[in-house]
């Protein structure tokens, strides 16, 4: 079987940043997907479970209520690595059309205090499944460390 594209990328080189994972075409529109890695693969400690579904409902409803990008918006939610989120966006994008976009994003989750939108039975399937410190910590982590000091390395994935 064939590796899909992001199977191929060099997990043992890759460090957090935000990267274009690739580019779709539905009819004449370019979707944008982006690798938002929060964590280096297979060298740090995974996100927490509870930490990245809040992180997943408060950015999602962040970038679905944000006055410039909502219409833009496709999809946001954790990879399965636990290692950071995919981006999906209408538009032929690269990273740094992103960075002030995921600024906002993070710095909202850093500082967020109060009820997590989604965040009950009748709206979420694992209501209960929730880390709202933890989503703050490792929100303030990856803007301090990785967005406000982007380098090209940040930018683009290993060669």
């Amino acid at each position: 079987m064939k590796k899909i594209p992001s199977f191929t990328i060099d997990h043992l080189r890759m460090v957090r940043g935000i990267f274009v994972s690739r580019k779709d075409y539905v009819g004449q529109e370019v979707i944008t997907t982006f690798d938002v890695r929060m964590k280096v693969p297979n060298a740090e400690p995974a996100l927490g479970q509870g930490a990245i579904h809040s992180m997943e409902h408060l950015i999602a409803t962040f970038l679905r209520n944000h006055p410039t990008w909502n219409d833009k918006v496709i999809y946001w939610g954790p990879m399965g690595c636990l290692t950071g989120n995919y981006l999906i966006l209408a538009g032929d994008l690269q990273s740094t059309d992103v960075v002030d976009l995921l600024k906002e994003a993070y710095s909202f989750v850093a500082n967020y205090e109060g009820e997590i939108p989604g965040a009950t039975p009748k709206d979420c399937g694992n209501y209960l499944l929730q880390d709202l410190p933890m989503a703050r910590y490792e929100a303030r982590k990856y803007l301090e460390e990785v967005l406000l000091q982007l380098k090209e390395e940040n930018l683009h994935y290993p060669v």
